[in-house]
């Protein structure tokens, strides 16, 4: 009762602090024109030595590039799956003090993911689409489920992946002795269906004669304990008697992501439609071939030669898990052409996804509006 009655207040003083932020930003005035100076609408950009995962990754390098300015800019940036408080009063406030208003539009909401009321989660992003000066969307399925699901961008409007420093996730040393296999799952999984597919595959591997073993990274967060989220996980362990072969990491730095890219072979990615995984960027970077479920963005990113897709059906209506079985076969593909693999992996990471990209076609974009 008492959680029902705070809710609207606790909103309430969010869009009021919104307001109350646009209003000092218009107070402050214009940044010098021609040059770009760039807020973010947050209180605060993790730095890469602190926790940090989906669209918050690639502020950190976009800030490194255009330091976080919150009084004096000509450019208000914001990314759809990391909003801050009240965004359309912001963009409203930015575009009263002569701003210009760029959205990085990840995925949105809809009825599979997030059940009824996604319309009311979209509302945002559809007045930030119908608002900006410039779009990024960071897939083509994104800016397919946006028109969908949200609106058409108004305005110019691009595909743009995410970013990975190619200089900092590389491949390892390969050994020429034979270890385990090692599989990763990667990010912070917010499905108990992820991890169940991680671990049935493994299991499926195992049992066809692979020696194997799963690293789990991030904060299990598919129940509002995470210690109930271990406890269900380890209970499908001991099912299958894998508890010795997996190990769960738990939430990573981007200063330590490397090292544990570095620890694998394989890249398992089971999540259903995911937009544009910055997991999966960084693995490829890290010449890790990935095993997916063929959906959503994902098979854009990896392509013909850095990975195989195990076939999903296509929905919008309800999540549908890949299959364990198919996931392995895609797993034994890739081992069977590992080297090759590897290679295109990292290669594809070089040639399309590096930051240095990434932060070039920002700056054009910026420079582009301030001097409109």
């Amino acid at each position: 009762m008492l959680r029902a009655v705070l809710r609207p207040l606790s909103r309430f003083a969010r869009i009021s602090g919104a307001h109350v932020r646009g209003l000092r930003a218009l107070a402050a005035g214009q940044a010098p024109t021609g040059t770009p100076s760039v807020w973010y609408g947050l209180y605060h950009v993790p730095s890469p030595s602190e926790p940090a995962v989906g669209g918050i990754v690639k502020l950190q390098h976009l800030v490194r590039r255009f330091p976080d300015e919150s009084i004096r800019f000509n450019v208000l940036y914001l990314i759809s799956s990391r909003l801050p408080d009240g965004p359309e009063a912001l963009a409203t406030w930015a575009r009263r003090k002569g701003a210009k208003i760029v959205l990085n539009q990840n995925g949105v909401a809809y009825p599979a993911w997030h059940g009824p009321g996604w319309e009311r989660v979209n509302a945002p992003m559809s007045a930030l689409l119908a608002m900006a000066d410039h779009v990024f969307y960071q897939s083509e399925f994104c800016r397919e489920s946006a028109d969908r699901f949200a609106r058409p961008a108004a305005g110019p409007h691009e595909v743009l992946y995410n970013p990975v420093d190619t200089a900092r996730f590389v491949p390892r040393e390969r050994s020429r002795s034979n270890p385990p296999v090692t599989l990763l799952l990667g990010g912070s999984p917010d499905a108990w269906y992820r991890v169940d597919s991680a671990i049935r595959t493994l299991g499926a591997l195992v049992n066809r004669g692979t020696d194997a073993r799963l690293l789990i990274t991030g904060r299990l967060r598919w129940m509002a304990d995470p210690r109930a989220c271990r406890a269900q996980a380890e209970t499908l362990l001991d099912d299958f008697g894998l508890r010795e072969r997996v190990e769960f990491l738990g939430a990573y730095t981007q200063e330590q992501a490397p090292a544990i890219y570095q620890r694998a072979d394989v890249l398992l990615h089971t999540k259903y439609n995911d937009p544009c995984p910055t997991v999966v960027i960084e693995a490829l970077s890290s010449g890790l071939p990935v095993a997916y479920s063929a959906s959503g963005g994902v098979p854009e990113l990896v392509g013909a030669e850095a990975g195989v897709g195990a076939p999903v059906a296509r929905s919008w209506e309800k999540d549908i898990p890949v299959d364990p079985a198919a996931l392995a076969d895609a797993v034994e593909t890739i081992l069977g052409s590992h080297v090759r693999m590897s290679a295109a992996a990292r290669q594809r990471a070089v040639d399309r996804f590096d930051t240095r990209h990434w932060l070039a076609r920002h700056a054009d974009v910026f420079e582009q509006l301030v001097v409109a």
